[in-house]
């Protein structure tokens, strides 16, 4: 076997530790593995990338239902609106270039890892109630449009939409969001298999030693701290979409994108981390004093 396609299923097994774990970061590793390092183009790396990711989140699935990490009517009905706009996006995607899938696949990443890192504002850590399932059906539309036109399962979107937007518990959300992948993930293929070829000799080799991180990665879940394991997967996704951004770009304005964001990223880390910057940051908001003070007993 050669030493390139070694590395291929190497790196393939850390793919799937990444969507057992997280819920999410497959489409995000996948796609970049298959164009810079398997040397597949554009296209070809994100159909390819829909039909793992796809598989391994369906192995992954089944661990975490067994855990009952899965809340299967809301992930129905967030599959039922993302799965129309992963068909429309396959459909859509043969008449955009490459390069510009690439980038839009980065601002996307770059926008949910803000959110991840900087969680809901407000929460006990305990699942909302009485979220109406219509909530679902537009942000299910817009992640599977997203799923179909990048080949992104949609984990990095549909993790974030299940936390930040339906007050989902994080290993919920993780377990939740394979469902909606899996199914994502087949609704884009169709329509991306209509003009794009794929390797299947690879492609089932990929899969098959992705789907061996995949539950490794599964059983990971429940040891982890909700809000590790969240800000762990935003910060995981902002270096995934700079360094996207850094190759995708013309030279040197990549580069200088790219350096731009971390420059950025550290501000608001530090502003974060410590309290001496914090008051010097504009999108950091002061604690009330209620917070501040503990009222007598």
């Amino acid at each position: 076997m050669e030493p390139l396609v070694i590395l291929i299923l190497v790196l393939s097994v850390v793919v799937g530790l990444t969507l057992g774990l997280l819920g999410g970061g497959g489409s995000i590793l996948m796609v970049p593995l298959l164009s810079y390092v398997a040397g597949m183009d554009a296209k070809e790396s994100i159909t390819t990338s829909l039909f793992v990711v796809g598989v391994i989140s369906l192995a992954s699935l089944l661990a975490h239902a067994r855990a009952r990490n899965v809340r299967w009517v809301p992930g129905l009905v967030f599959a039922a609106a993302s799965m129309s706009g992963a068909f429309l996006g396959g459909l859509a995607s043969s008449a955009i270039p490459g390069a510009v899938l690439m980038v839009a696949f980065a601002i996307v990443m770059l926008a949910s890892a803000r959110n991840m890192i900087r969680g809901r504002a407000k929460g006990s850590g305990t699942e909302a109630k009485g979220r109406s399932l219509w909530l679902y059906l537009p942000v299910g539309l817009v992640v599977g449009l997203v799923t179909g036109l990048v080949g992104a399962g949609g984990g990095f979107l549909i993790v974030p939409a299940l936390v930040l937007l339906a007050g989902v518990q994080m290993k919920h959300a993780v377990g939740t969001s394979l469902l909606v992948i899996s199914l994502n993930s087949a609704s884009g293929l169709i329509g991306h298999l209509n003009f794009t070829a794929v390797n299947w000799l690879l492609t089932l080799a990929i899969t098959a030693a992705a789907v061996i991180g995949s539950l490794f990665g599964a059983r990971l879940t429940s040891k982890i701290p909700e809000q590790k394991l969240r800000r762990g997967f935003g910060y995981f996704v902002l270096a995934m979409g700079i360094f996207v951004l850094s190759q995708e770009l013309p030279h040197p304005g990549g580069i200088i994108l790219a350096l731009v964001v971390v420059l950025v990223a550290g501000i608001v880390v530090l502003c974060g981390k410590v309290p001496a910057l914090a008051a010097a940051c504009p999108w950091s908001k002061p604690e009330s004093p209620t917070r501040l003070t503990k009222p007598a007993d």
